[in-house]
Parts: C-alpha cells; sequence; structure tokens
C-alpha cells in the first residue's frame, strides 16, 4: 500500500456520493448511498489488513502543501484506526435504519449522511491541526441538518441547542490553536504532541479544548443537549451521533489533552474525575425513570462516556486501553440500541415504553438480538462491554480506589435501568393489541443486527483483536503523560504541583 493516498480515497468515496445523492429520486439516493457507504467500508477492511502492528507510529501518510499556512496532512496510528473502522462499519447500518423511514427530501438526506461520513473521517487522519479542526466543527452542519430537517415535532429546538452548545465550545479551541501554533511554529499533530509547552500557558490550553471535548462527550453538566437531539433525530441519526460523534470528545482528549498538556492533564485529573463520576451517578438515576426508550439510552451514553473519561485521566495503560475499548463497545451497543428502538418505532410510531410489553411472544428473534445489546450495555462478561469497562475500572483503581467505587455504581445502576427497560418492553403481559400484531424482524433488519451482534460478541470473546493496533500508540500517550501520573487518593494535587515545577525547568520559552 505504499504510496497509494488510501486515506485521500476514503475521504472522496462519500463526498462524490453525496453529490450524486442530491437531485436523485429516493429510491436511487438510498441505493447510491448504501453502495458507497460499502465501497468505503470495503476500503476500510483493506486498510485493517494493511496496517502494520508494531510498525511504524504514523502510517498510510500523505502529505500536500496547500497554500500559506495549510497542508494537507493525513496518517493515522493504531488509535485513528480502531474508530475509523468504527465509522465506516456503523455508515451501511445507519443507511439500512433509514431505508425505510425517510419519505421527504430523501436525496439530501442521504447526501448529509454521506457528507459527515468524510468528516468523520477526516477528523480520525488529519494531522494537520487547522485541517482537523475543519473537519471536527463542519461535522456539525450536517448532523444539524439531519436533526432540524428530518428529526421530529420538537427538532428545531433541538437542532440549535445541539449546534449552540458543540459550537460555542469550539470557538475557545481555535483561539488556542493559533497561540500553540505561534509558539511551536508548526500546525502539525505529531509534532505537537513531543512539544513542551510552558506549564502557565498548558493550563489555559487544556481549559481552552476541553471547552470543546467535554461538550463533544458529552461530560456534565454540558449533556443536556444530548437526550434532546436524540429524541429528536431520526435512528440513523441516533446511530451516529451515539457511535460516532460522542467518541470525537474522547479521540480530542486523547490525541490532545493528554499529549500535548500532560501537566495540566494532571492538575484538573480530580477535576475531571469529580464532574465523571456525577456524571455516572446521576444520569444513571435519571435514566431510571425515564418513560421515553430513546431518552433512556441517551442518559445511559452520558453515563458510559463518564467511564471513557475516568479511565483516560487515570494515566496507565489499564485506564487508556479500557477508555478506548469502551469507547468502541459503545459505539457499537449503543447504536444497535437505537436501532432496536427503531424497529419497533417504525411500526407503531412510539417510543413510549408503557406502549409496549411481551414482545418476545410475537418477535422473538427481536426480543434475542435485544437481550444481547442490553447484555452488552451492562457489561456482561464475553461481550464488549465487560472489557472495557474492567480495564478503566481497573486503571483507575491503581489510583484511587473511591473514584473506582463510585464509577463501580455506574455499572450497577446500569444493569438496573437496561433490565428494567428491557422487562416492560419485552416480557409481560401483552396490553396493547397493535404492538402484539407487530411482525418480527425483516430481511433488512436481520442484515443490520447481524453484523452488530458478531462485533459485540467478537470484542467480548476475543478484545486482543482491537488492543494490538493500538497498543503502541497507547504506550507512547502512556509514556508522554507518565510524569503527570496521580500517585495516590490523597497526592493527585501534590504530584501535580511537583509535575509543574519539574515541567516549568524544561519547557520551550514562547518565541
Amino acid at each position: 500500500m505504499t504510496g497509494f493516498p488510501i486515506l485521500s480515497l476514503m475521504l472522496l468515496v462519500p463526498l462524490v456520493g453525496a453529490v450524486a445523492c442530491v437531485k436523485a429520486s429516493r429510491e436511487l439516493a438510498r441505493t447510491i448511498a448504501l453502495g458507497t457507504t460499502l465501497v468505503n467500508f470495503a476500503l476500510g477492511v483493506v486498510l485493517w489488513l494493511n496496517y502494520d502492528v508494531g510498525g511504524a507510529q504514523w502510517q498510510f501518510q500523505e502529505h500536500a502543501d496547500l497554500f500559506a499556512g495549510f497542508s494537507w496532512k493525513l496518517g493515522i496510528d493504531g488509535i485513528a484506526l480502531v474508530l475509523l473502522e468504527l465509522t465506516v462499519f456503523l455508515m451501511p447500518v445507519c443507511i439500512g435504519a433509514s431505508w425505510n423511514s425517510i419519505e421527504k427530501r430523501a436525496g439530501e438526506y442521504y447526501a448529509a449522511f454521506l457528507a459527515m461520513e468524510t468528516l468523520m473521517i477526516g477528523v480520525f487522519t488529519a494531522q494537520d491541526l487547522f485541517l482537523f479542526y475543519i473537519m471536527f466543527e463542519a461535522g456539525l452542519i450536517p448532523m444539524y441538518l439531519i436533526i432540524g430537517v428530518w428529526g421530529g415535532a420538537e427538532r428545531i429546538y433541538a437542532s440549535y441547542k445541539f449546534f449552540l452548545y458543540t459550537l460555542l465550545g469550539s470557538v475557545l479551541m481555535l483561539i488556542a490553536m493559533f497561540w500553540m501554533v505561534n509558539v511551536a511554529g508548526t500546525t502539525d499533530i505529531p509534532t505537537l504532541m513531543q512539544f513542551d509547552f510552558p506549564p502557565q500557558a498548558q493550563t489555559w490550553l487544556f481549559l481552552a479544548f476541553f471547552a470543546s471535548f467535554a461538550v463533544k462527550m458529552p461530560m456534565w453538566p454540558v449533556h443536556t443537549w444530548l437526550p434532546d437531539a436524540h429524541v429528536q433525530a431520526p435512528t440513523g441519526g441516533s446511530v451516529i451521533l451515539a457511535g460516532v460523534l460522542l467518541k470525537m470528545g474522547g479521540y480530542g482528549f486523547i490525541r490532545f489533552s493528554l499529549p500535548m498538556f500532560p501537566v495540566a492533564s494532571a492538575y484538573f485529573a480530580p477535576m475531571i474525575w469529580g464532574l465523571s463520576m456525577i456524571a455516572v451517578v446521576v444520569t444513571s438515576l435519571i435514566a431510571l425513570v425515564q418513560t421515553d426508550m430513546k431518552k433512556l439510552i441517551a442518559y445511559s451514553s452520558v453515563a458510559h462516556m463518564a467511564i471513557v473519561t475516568i479511565g483516560l485521566f487515570a494515566f496507565n495503560r489499564q485506564g487508556l486501553e479500557g477508555s478506548m475499548i469502551v469507547m468502541l463497545s459503545h459505539g457499537l451497543v449503543s447504536g444497535a440500541l437505537f436501532m432496536m428502538v427503531g424497529v419497533i418505532y417504525d411500526r407503531l410510531h412510539t417510543r413510549d415504553i408503557a406502549r409496549y410489553g411481551g414482545l418476545a411472544i410475537n418477535m422473538p428473534y427481536y426480543a434475542l438480538f435485544f437481550l444481547l445489546f442490553t447484555m452488552a450495555s451492562i457489561g456482561l462478561p464475553g461481550t464488549s462491554g465487560f472489557v472495557g469497562e474492567f480495564l478503566s475500572l481497573l486503571g483507575v483503581y491503581q489510583v484511587s480506589s473511591w473514584v473506582s467505587l463510585v464509577a463501580t455504581t455506574g455499572i450497577i445502576l446500569g444493569a438496573a435501568y437496561m433490565l428494567y427497560l428491557y422487562a416492560r418492553v419485552v416480557f409481560g403481559v401483552q396490553k396493547n393489541a397493535d404492538a402484539a400484531a407487530m411482525p418480527d424482524l425483516d430481511m433488512r433488519e436481520w442484515a443490520m443486527v447481524v453484523p452488530l451482534a458478531a462485533a459485540v460478541l467478537w470484542m467480548g470473546i476475543y478484545p486482543e483483536s482491537f488492543l494490538a493496533p493500538m497498543r503502541k500508540d497507547i504506550g507512547v500517550v502512556e509514556a508522554r503523560v507518565a510524569i503527570a501520573k496521580p500517585k495516590g487518593d490523597a497526592q493527585v494535587r501534590t504530584a501535580s504541583h511537583a509535575i509543574a515545577r519539574t515541567a516549568g525547568q524544561n519547557a520551550v520559552e514562547p518565541r
């Protein structure tokens, strides 16, 4: 694959497909969209097979100077690889989930999805700071349109809230980027990952990037846009929002905050843990009382992503690897759960839990797959959910037993709200004749759930397949933040101040 621009091709294919879909009829547009996403998935398989595990950190690199201060720089490491593969894996599922439900302006709908695929891939492959920012922010536009045009009754409110929350946080990040480039003299992300910014400046830089990544995750208390966005978005929009877009925040932390601002990361680790512990408990309790299936799963996403930030800021291999696996698992499982909600919503046109019950009688295969994804969400051993949560909690336990204890309560609460949801929808008495008359999965729905179920089991049974490509790159991040590793419950802040003094002696002064 040396010299072949496969990353640029993966960016170009969905972009061309988007242009072809704009004016196409509904039938043609969805066929083009499905074909395009399958082509990109095939390219993703080629990328996976040709990635040299244990080889150079940055592979499949492409570089072309475009104009003053801006370069087309692409490349991936193992961390970017697995998230890119998650993206191309979920995109055909999103198209399949929208196959019958989108009727108005279908060509534009599929064009927005394909444009978003280009931008999401761009986020994970960009090696130029400003190229990353463009891809990161431009991804808001198609998602804003998907919610605002094809969403539910309160779609306008939800789309504006989604757009404003995520945009305002990123303005500070852009200002910080300009300062970083002025000091470091480069926009190259791999170079910036090894650059020693002054400790005092790291505090402000960390907060500027945190303002963007915390909203994108989303972290408590800037999470309130997510339930509204999920409830109003069409099924395909919810799948890709939960599956990939939320992961951009976690990717930002591990790509920028930890390696570029290790001193500040150590200093603010207690704050991150505090916010994450609140999120795990509070949003889990809120999920318990929801009557809307989508809103319940949306709040569960906030709790699961809090496990990600807890593991990341443990600054050890188990925590970092666990956080990455949680992101991958959550991308699959939450996407699958939203799709399962979409399956019955397409039949009954309601997400009210009370309107269902006893679906195991007339939809046994649906009940079986729903059970698998429910068990994966609560971390049953043998599923993808167990591996990531176990590693994350093991990583943070080495640093703080109290944080790990609170995080573990979130898993218990997660089992409570997910099993409560499953029992009310699938078991019990069939109270409504229209729900009792719903048919089981059709061939299109089988084609969507089987790959997701296989991936969830594969990750749970043999996680090494996903850990191996990123192990070396996790080691690079771990080495970068090693000086910032907290020493224990009572020593976190003491260690942070000591690190700041040490780093201050070696920091590169601003130009």
